[in-house]
């Protein structure tokens, strides 16, 4: 009754990758730009895929590199925001601002496809912007919302984006050949807004090198398993599956020295429960083929 299948488990490991980034991502942010770093990233992880799938590249759609330019564009603005925030708040409180991505996607459904949020939906927003509130009050070390706080809680909107686009494509395309383009479209957008943005190639440093190639293999692997598991596991289970994303990014930001308050912690907990009951459903169970229209991924 309770055993995973190997695409749920592949969540799982995958969730628990997630939540090692976040740290990761901070430490590299103290030798590199974000749109820099982002780029090579999502660069090198494009062309891993491409690497990986190259057989099956020749039969590529229109709709596919459609979906991939717009899936991407979606992805770079949810991690560069993301990887922005990094550079001045912690892990942790990354990690769990980020999960608000879970709650905002009945939200944007609501605004872009006209489907009103359900009652749990509602509860899940009203406990997850709660958690938010204590999360980045006086107690967790500033008097309001910092810019760090601000560009992650975008970056969660970006993220939720990116899940309702992946939603509308993922019956009708090739996984691998989506990652692949929406990787490299992530990668190249964010090189073509350095001189933008006035950002410039930092100095080579192996910590930023090393962190970015370990992430462009992570990032690949994450998105194809994402791409993948989401045409077999119902959003609900998925996305139990994924509040513990957060979870991990705590354990792994106070192995590293992370001490959040009481208050904060109080306020983490208020986000995953609303994570959790964002995804609760009542009523008649629908036939199994009607599952898996929202998709759902994660973050760093």
């Amino acid at each position: 009754m309770f055993a995973l299948s190997r695409q749920e488990i592949a969540l799982v490991l995958v969730t628990m990758l997630w939540g090692s980034t976040f740290l990761i991502i901070h430490i590299a942010m103290q030798h590199s730009g974000p749109l820099f770093f982002v780029g090579l990233r999502f660069t090198i992880a494009g062309l891993m895929a491409l690497l990986l799938f190259r057989k099956h590249m020749t039969g590529i759609t229109r709709l596919e590199v459609g979906a991939g330019i717009a899936i991407g564009c979606a992805l770079f603005l949810g991690y560069f925001l993301q990887t922005e925030g990094l550079r001045t708040i912690t892990s942790s409180q990354s990690a769990f601002i980020t999960a608000l991505y879970v709650p905002i996607v009945p939200l944007l459904q609501w605004a872009v496809l006209k489907r009103p949020p359900g009652l749990m939906s509602w509860i899940g927003v009203a406990l997850a912007f709660s958690g938010l509130i204590l999360l980045a009050g006086p107690e967790a070390g500033s008097l309001s919302f910092s810019p760090g706080e601000v560009a992650t809680l975008a970056g969660a909107v970006a993220i939720a984006a990116e899940i309702i686009l992946i939603g509308l494509f993922a019956k009708r395309v090739d996984s691998r050949r989506v990652t692949f383009v929406q990787l490299l479209t992530a990668g190249l957008v964010s090189f073509a807004l350095m001189p933008v943005m006035g950002e410039s190639i930092p100095a080579f440093s192996w910590l930023w090198a090393g962190a970015a190639i370990g992430l462009g293999l992570a990032s690949a692997i994450i998105q194809l398993t994402m791409n993948w598991a989401q045409k077999s596991v119902s959003p609900t289970r998925a996305t139990v599956i994924y509040a513990g994303e957060p979870v991990w990014g705590g354990i792994v930001g106070r192995l590293a020295g992370d001490r959040l308050p009481a208050l904060a912690l109080a306020g983490a907990a208020l986000i995953v429960a609303g994570v959790l009951a964002s995804e609760i459903k009542f009523g008649r169970k629908k036939p199994v083929a009607a599952k898996g229209k929202q998709a759902v991924g994660g973050s760093a």
